[in-house]
């Protein structure tokens, strides 16, 4: 009897570990807000590069049994080292001129986090939310104490003429005029974000956004993608990373409510991210766009610009990338 309950027991948790088995996936953004006249060939074929590389970057750590919390980090930081993006390199320029970046990265199988906002000396400011989750009993840092805690865990800092590229400087150049005249800023300035979702093969989903926030921003603004349940949020069923005019995303809280529905309320992941992104934010006046993975592999891309810097990998590990509506 000892025998026959000790093969049974062994076939139940055989059994409860396949239920559990998922295939990779990863999906990825470089940021809503597209203008198309800004995309040239030699722009588009940079981007779509870039977004393969860390495409291929995170699913090499999926592929290998890594969690997907590591595997969304190893892809942010590519997009983080490229100057096409609002992140790390290519973080835009603050009002006054300097370079202020926000990132955040959240584990849904333990509901743990880590965020930071504010740093100017960080390379990779997706490190340092990874390392405020795994090595403090904090989930948000900012400023020079989340600069100070970088030191004591070697995350890499760098000297802040590091962020300068001249695409950037121009486009801080081009809003101060248009403050000086009191016009609009060109909408594209509400959506440089980087981010990454993930599914793992123990069917735990992991979620990650980094950046510079807003060109010309002012007064130590800072958007929804270092907000856990704003820009970026992960639990057992569900992973979002935002796109956006962050001040709409976290009044609406877009992430943990999109995560709800499809957790809580049990709508289909398509629908939920929908009627958050291109309805309830719309309505309110922001836009921008998302994406989203849930604990079966669905993916929702949903955004209302231009366009969406996005790609994905799924079972077939194949890498696909796209840029505009309809790509």
């Amino acid at each position: 009897m000892k025998i026959f309950s000790a093969a049974l027991a062994c076939l139940l948790c055989s059994v409860a570990v396949s239920a559990h088995a998922a295939e990779p996936v990863l999906v990825i953004h470089g940021g809503a807000g597209v203008i198309r006249k800004d995309m040239t060939p030699a722009r588009e074929k940079a981007v779509k590069a870039a977004l393969r590389r860390a495409l291929r970057t995170g699913y090499k750590k999926l592929n290998t049994g890594r969690p997907a919390v590591e595997a969304v980090e190893a892809a942010v930081q590519v997009l983080e080292d490229d100057p096409e993006f609002n992140a790390g390199k290519g973080a835009v320029f603050t009002h006054d001129g300097h370079n202020e970046m926000d990132a955040a990265i959240m584990d849904g199988a333990t509901l743990r986090a880590g965020a930071i906002a504010g740093v100017t000396h960080v390379r990779n400011p997706i490190t340092l939310a990874a390392a405020v989750m795994a090595h403090s009993p904090h989930v948000f840092l900012i400023g020079d104490g989340a600069e100070a805690f970088a030191v004591t865990q070697g995350v890499a800092l760098v000297d802040p003429a590091y962020f300068r590229t001249d695409r950037r400087w121009a486009q801080l150049q081009e809003a101060l005029e248009k403050d000086r005249q009191k016009q609009a800023q060109e909408a594209d300035t509400h959506h440089g974000t980087v981010g990454a979702v993930a599914l793992d093969r123990n069917g735990h989903l992991a979620a990650a956004t980094s950046t510079g926030g807003l060109t010309d921003k002012m007064w130590g603004r800072v958007g929804d993608s270092p907000l856990i349940g704003a820009g970026t949020y992960a639990n057992a069923g569900c992973a979002m990373s935002g796109t956006g005019w962050g001040e709409y995303y976290i009044r609406t809280v877009a992430a943990h409510e999109i995560c709800m529905r499809v957790t809580m309320m049990h709508q289909p992941l398509a629908q939920a991210a929908d009627e958050v992104i291109n309805h309830e934010i719309p309505a309110l006046g922001g836009d921008g766009g998302a994406i989203l993975l849930d604990d079966r592999g669905n993916i929702a891309m949903p955004f209302n610009t231009d366009g969406m810097y996005r790609g994905w990998i799924t079972h077939d590990g194949v890498a696909h990338v796209a840029i505009l509506k309809g790509a």
